[in-house]
C-alpha cells in the first residue's frame, strides 16, 4: 500500500492522484479570512474546477491554556463552540505546501493553529463522456443550486 500512495494507480474512468490532504481547524468566523489567503498562493484545481475546499460545521474545541501561552496559564479547561474543520488537496510541492503553512499561520487568529498534512491519494476523472448516465446530476432534476 506504501507503494500506491506514492506513485497512485489509473482505472478506466479514474485517476488516482498522489496529493497532500491539508487540514486546518479555526472558528466559523475565520475559515473564509484563511481560505483565501491560501487560494492566493495557489489555485485548489481539480479538474476543470478552482478553489477547491471541504469546510466541515462546527464542533466544540476543548483546551487549556499553560503557562507561556499569549493569555497566560488557566486552571480551567475552555471550550470553544463553533469551530470548523477546511479541507482542500495540495499537489506534493515542498514549497507550496511551505507557503500555505506560513499564510495560514500569518492570517490565522490562534498562534498555535491545528495544521494537519496527509498523504492521500485523490480521484480525477478521466473526461469519459457519461452525459446520459441517469445518476449525474444534471440528469437528476438539477443540482445542489435549484430550490426544493
Amino acid at each position: 500500500m506504501l507503494q500506491i500512495i506514492q506513485t497512485g494507480f489509473d482505472t478506466r474512468p479514474i485517476e488516482m492522484q498522489p496529493m497532500w490532504l491539508i487540514t486546518y481547524q479555526a472558528p466559523a468566523e475565520d475559515i473564509d479570512r484563511v481560505f483565501d489567503a491560501i487560494c492566493a498562493i495557489t489555485p485548489l484545481v481539480q479538474g476543470n474546477t478552482d478553489r477547491n475546499g471541504y469546510r466541515t460545521p462546527g464542533g466544540q474545541e476543548y483546551y487549556r491554556p499553560r503557562e507561556g501561552t499569549p493569555a497566560g496559564a488557566e486552571d480551567e479547561l475552555r471550550r470553544r463552540p463553533g469551530v470548523n474543520e477546511m479541507r482542500f488537496f495540495l499537489p506534493r510541492d515542498e514549497n507550496v505546501l511551505d507557503a500555505v503553512i506560513e499564510a495560514i499561520y500569518e492570517v490565522h487568529s490562534y498562534y498555535e493553529p491545528v495544521i494537519i498534512v496527509q498523504e492521500v491519494l485523490r480521484s480525477l476523472c478521466r473526461g469519459l463522456d457519461y452525459s446520459d448516465n441517469p445518476h449525474r446530476w444534471w440528469n437528476n432534476n438539477g443540482d445542489w443550486k435549484t430550490a426544493p
